[in-house]
């Protein structure tokens, strides 16, 4: 269903999987990675939402970073600990500024599709809240870890939160300023740890996944079309 294309952005060329939906689109959708690159996981999310009728980019974040690979594929990185180092590092590297502009990039890509959101995972749960805060892009946030910190600045377009219980990475409180900082935005607590809406890993909750899947569809049924 999808295929590479190549972005223009101010700080260079980015790759992005784009995935087509048959027929008219609903909207535009960025769906924005986790800290191990736009892989097998990611594409297979953004082939997913194109089967239920968005246009959709899903851009390798990582081509900015000063530490990835001079390669003719984009940048994955393992589920391991070697992993979860290097994304960190490249996340460090690449910065909220030039991430917003991928994003920016991507969604003016997809206007002609219509209405434009964004959803992210992880990292990019915290990308996805930066783009309804400061471009405007209705957004969901799928237990974004680096969101608290930005929960004081005025939203520009709404943002729906999905977070797990047992995620030790984000604690009740933490949860907790979301509803008191931005109480007219969605929050929905599931049973579930981190990641929990990635089909590859320890951490998969098909029932917790399911459901939060369900309520971004209504959410951008309602935001996007």
């Amino acid at each position: 269903m999808g295929e590479w294309i190549t972005l223009d952005t101010h700080y260079g060329p980015v790759r992005a999987w784009q995935a087509t939906p048959e027929g008219k689109p609903r909207g535009g959708l960025v769906v924005i990675q986790e800290i191990f690159g736009a892989n097998p996981h990611i594409r297979a999310v953004a082939d997913d939402y194109a089967a239920k009728g968005y246009a959709v980019l899903a851009p390798s974040f990582f081509d900015l970073a000063d530490s990835a690979p001079d390669s003719t594929e984009p940048p994955e990185l393992p589920y391991d600990s070697d992993g979860v180092a290097a994304g960190l590092a490249m996340v460090g590297e690449l910065g909220v500024e030039k991430a917003l502009e991928i994003v920016r990039a991507a969604a003016s890509r997809l206007a002609p599709a219509g209405k434009v959101g964004t959803v992210g995972y992880c990292w990019g749960g915290s990308i996805a809240l930066l783009s309804a805060l400061r471009l405007g892009l209705p957004s969901v946030s799928y237990y974004g870890a680096r969101n608290v910190k930005y929960l004081d600045e005025t939203p520009k377009a709404p943002v729906m939160f999905h977070f797990g219980a047992q995620d030790k990475s984000i604690p009740p409180e933490a949860i907790k300023a979301h509803r008191e900082k931005l109480p007219q935005m969605a929050t929905f607590v599931y049973p579930a740890d981190h990641a929990f809406n990635r089909s590859v890993g320890h951490a998969y909750d098909p029932d917790s996944a399911h459901l939060a899947l369900e309520r971004t569809l209504d959410f951008f049924a309602e935001h996007l079309g």
